[in-house]
């Protein structure tokens, strides 16, 4: 297969973790999921005293939540990333439009910490005048 077959595989597998990603970020943000977490924390709690405590009981507990804690840590940074992305697309659209705007601001996200830097003290000046 060739690159061109590769691309089409990542895009799509890109693509399904996207979808993938939206429906845990619509589905664990309702209180139905809190609602969820909420009781498998009880019936843990409940559950301790018939285990005797014990370090099974602890350690099926901790290894649960600590995969979820892992994977959904990717979850969030592909939603945060998106969100990011967008709010920047729709920011450097109304910069463009804007006759009286600066263009160099364009993107300004893509610019490395020294230009960023340059650019704050800048405002930092016009806000001191």
């Amino acid at each position: 297969m060739g690159a061109d077959g590769d691309e089409t595989n990542a895009a799509s597998d890109g693509e399904m973790f996207g979808r993938f990603a939206r429906w845990c970020e619509q589905q664990l943000g309702r209180p139905g999921a809190f609602a969820i977490a909420t009781a498998a924390i009880l019936i843990w709690v409940v559950t301790g005293p018939l285990f005797g405590w014990s370090d099974g009981w602890q350690l099926l507990v901790n290894t649960a939540t600590s995969v979820v804690t892992f994977l959904m840590v990717f979850v969030i940074q592909h939603t945060q990333r998106r969100d990011t992305r967008a709010i920047q697309l729709k920011l450097d659209e109304l910069i463009r439009v804007n006759r009286t705007a600066r263009n160099d601001l364009i993107q300004l996200e893509q610019k490395t910490e020294t230009e960023v830097a340059e650019v704050s003290s800048a405002f930092t000046d016009l806000d001191g005048a």
